[in-house]
């Protein structure tokens, strides 16, 4: 387990306040934030690259706060690969074996077994500047993993390819997590690596980890409007809660919606457009919310179609492109929208 404690570090644009993290063994944890939100320094900071100003770094039960880099057993991966030009793909694999006192014929073995995980054993005589940036970034991973960490810390590993190599490399992400279940710490900006690689996800903010969960939980369950904004939840409002007969019932400019979620006092709501139902007429249904109100935009982005009703607040709810054009919906028509109290999230 990595447990980072009330950690704090100042470099001026970048920093960490108070920020306190768990990971147990074998957790895929996705962190996700703003620029300048303090990602980077988090990971170098449980890497060693930087002393915290204050708080504790523990690496399943030990102190590592003082401890040099190369005696955390903890691997890198950075975004911009860090190969070195001068050397083959063999022997950038098997470089940090160098110090360990491990026989040439163990060393070409665990050479061999990595590359042939990542698929790289075809390029083993080639060097980094005759790779392409999937195949430079997939030595990058097999060097670090050469040494056995205990941790694999990844800063922004797939943002520099291209869509195509983004995708078959987070996949090979996934295969390699699977197989090994080295407990990985990965800073993105993407979404769909969050969900696709994540068993657990932070969100960070002004160097502080704002909220903590499985990646579902965190996107459907936001715990602050910045979260839910930054996650592009859209329906964010603010009222006052009412509880009655079970429900809360949050007036936002005197529209009262329903929620399953009790909680008194001003407070803020949070809709996911895709769980906003758009129809022509009213429906019988047993959500408790159902609204009439115009058309005021209408945002077609190829798939996806996100429309922007006025029912009193603006709304958002996400549709198919299908069902825009079978309703034939338009800027300015009367629709209705429907949603259960379940799907309205209050903190």
């Amino acid at each position: 387990m990595v447990r980072i404690e009330n950690i704090s570090k100042n470099l001026g644009e970048f920093f960490l306040k108070d920020t306190s993290l768990d990971v147990a063994d074998g957790d895929y944890l996705m962190i996700l934030g703003p620029t300048g939100a303090g990602k980077t320094i988090l990971l170098e900071t449980i890497a060693g690259i930087y002393p915290p100003d204050k708080g504790k770094v523990y690496l399943n039960g030990r102190d590592i706060t003082r401890l040099p880099p190369r005696q955390r057993n903890i691997g890198m991966v950075y975004q911009d690969y860090m190969l070195f030009p001068h050397l083959n793909v063999e022997k950038n694999i098997r470089y940090g074996l160098r110090s360990k006192k491990i026989s040439k014929e163990e060393t070409a073995q665990k050479v061999d077994e990595l590359a042939n995980l990542l698929g790289v054993s075809h390029l083993l005589h080639r060097y980094p500047g005759t790779l392409s940036g999937g195949e430079q970034q997939r030595i990058a991973i097999a060097r670090a993993l050469i040494m056995g960490p205990e941790v694999l810390l990844l800063d922004e590993p797939l943002s520099a390819l291209d869509s195509e190599t983004r995708t078959k490399l987070r996949e090979e992400l996934r295969r390699i997590h699977s197989f090994t279940h080295t407990t990985m710490i990965h800073v993105t900006h993407s979404f769909d690596e969050a969900f696709l690689l994540g068993s657990q996800m932070a969100i960070m903010n002004n160097g502080e980890i704002v909220q903590v969960g499985e990646p579902s939980e965190v996107f459907r369950k936001p715990n602050c409007k910045f979260v839910a904004e930054f996650l592009g939840v859209t329906n964010v409002f603010r009222g006052e809660s009412v509880i009655n007969n079970g429900l809360a019932y949050i007036n936002v400019n005197e529209l009262k919606v329903a929620s399953a979620t009790t909680r008194d006092g001003q407070v803020y709501a949070s809709i996911r457009p895709e769980d906003i139902l758009i129809s022509l007429g009213p429906i019988e249904s047993s959500a408790r919310n159902s609204f009439q109100g115009e058309i005021q935009d209408i945002s077609d982005a190829g798939t996806i179609v996100r429309i922007t009703v006025d029912v009193g607040v603006p709304l958002v709810a996400a549709i198919t492109r299908r069902s825009l054009l079978d309703m034939g919906l338009k800027q300015g028509m009367e629709v209705f929208l429907t949603f259960k109290a379940v799907d309205v999230h209050v903190f």
